[in-house]
């Protein structure tokens, strides 16, 4: 289930976390992670979305691991997608597929 309250953009973590007690600057850290500062600039302020490429480098870098970086960004994109509620019809369940309530409740799990 997800929750109610917006998860934390990566790159916000990443600035507030990383950056700022670093001392280290947007230019400093892009050089650094081997990217440019404008993908990084675009990145620490949430106008663009975690790829793994980056979370391999943060991680790096940081000596963290990139799944936790990109668990970030997955919690983030599932939540703004649950928030536009898209309307989806249910698969069909056979009853003598069904051996129990919990076979039920998922056609596929």
């Amino acid at each position: 289930m997800l929750t109610k309250r917006k998860p934390v953009h990566p790159g916000n973590l990443f600035k507030e976390e990383v950056l700022i007690p670093l001392g280290l600057t947007v230019t400093q850290a892009a050089a650094d992670l081997g990217v440019s500062r404008k993908a990084l600039s675009e990145f620490l302020n949430g106008h663009s979305s975690l790829s793994p490429e980056m979370a391999i480098r943060i991680g790096k870098a940081t000596k963290t691991s990139p799944e936790s970086w990109l668990n970030m960004q997955t919690k983030l994109d599932l939540w703004k997608v649950d928030k536009k509620n898209p309307e989806v019809i249910p698969f069909p369940i056979k009853a003598d597929d069904a051996d129990n309530e919990e076979d039920k409740k998922s056609a596929i799990i």
